[in-house]
């Protein structure tokens, strides 16, 4: 590396390392044990269906739009991926 450039594959290599941390950074926002017969936020009821589907579900799908919502939000990813984007 004494040009001063990256080797082959590093850009490659940085992509596959950051879309893995990605994957572990939302794997680990996923709830986990056993699920809640009611809503954590507004009380109603989960419908077993969504408890079977999403083992250790808390909040109904209501409640949880609106908590997706909010971390869209405030994402700090970029995901465009261009210079521009990030001048933004």
């Amino acid at each position: 590396m004494a040009n001063g450039w990256a080797g082959d594959g590093a850009v490659q290599d940085q992509i596959a390392h950051s879309i893995a941390d990605e994957v572990s950074r939302i794997r680990s926002l996923l709830p986990q044990g056993e699920s809640s017969d009611t809503c954590a936020e507004c009380g109603e009821a989960i419908p077993l269906a969504r408890r079977k589907a999403l083992p250790g579900v808390r909040l109904c799908v209501a409640c949880q739009q609106e908590r997706d919502k909010e971390q869209t939000a405030a994402s700090p990813y970029n995901r465009r991926g261009n210079k521009d984007s990030q001048l933004r």
